[in-house]
């Protein structure tokens, strides 16, 4: 298991039940709701010319949605803020299928906008931006894979288009981080063979004197 800090990653997530619920017993306002990710569910490949797979453990979250200050964006643009979890407007749960998000949205023009995009199904996907506090690599069936144990997350959002298979930089990104995992890798086995040679340098002088 590797344990470092790693630049802002996003992950996408296509969604049946991404809905608006109607004010009721329960709720007082127009609320979004949907699953910003689903555990152990393989992603499709990442990475561009080096691809791998990953999926996220159940738990992943769970530290980062009691200690942490998360938003609820519009395409992860600050500038569209749909809720906060200090604020009690965006609620984060994780459940035995994955993180649940729950949104009330303000009383804007843009964010009613919102709403009758998602009633009508023109917009079906959420996603969420974290960093990498801890995960697990393995090499299966000629592939790269990848396991998220523990994320910070920053912020979920409802978007447009999938954050990781649209953009460049996108694909940029998830390069660098299987990049930045065979660098790791290379250098762990760079050390094992460096002090494997000097075990067996150790032995053959204790012999020699023998």
């Amino acid at each position: 298991m590797e344990q470092r800090k790693m630049e802002i990653e996003r992950r996408s997530v296509v969604l049946k039940e991404l809905r608006v619920l109607e004010p009721s017993e329960e709720i007082s306002e127009p609320t979004i709701e949907g699953y910003a990710a689903v555990f152990d569910s393989w992603s499709e490949n990442l990475g561009g010319n080096n691809p791998f797979i990953e999926k996220v453990c159940k738990g992943a979250f769970q530290q980062s949605i009691q200690e942490d200050d998360i938003r609820a964006l519009f395409n992860h643009d600050p500038n569209y803020v749909l809720g906060r979890n200090k604020a009690g407007t965006l609620t984060l749960q994780e459940d035995d299928k994955g993180l649940l998000v729950r949104i009330t949205p303000p009383n804007t023009q843009w964010a009613k906008d919102l709403l009758v995009s998602i009633a009508r199904g023109d917009i079906s996907q959420m996603s969420f931006g974290f960093t990498v506090e801890a995960d697990r690599w393995s090499y299966e069936d000629n592939k790269d894979v990848r396991e998220l144990l523990k994320v910070r997350l920053f912020d979920v959002s409802p978007v447009t288009f999938p954050a990781y298979t649209q953009t460049e930089c996108g694909l940029r990104s998830l390069e660098e981080v299987l990049k930045s995992h065979k660098k790791v890798m290379e250098e762990r086995q760079q050390n094992d063979s460096k002090t494997r040679q000097k075990k067996l340098a150790n032995l053959k002088q204790k012999f020699k004197f023998m």
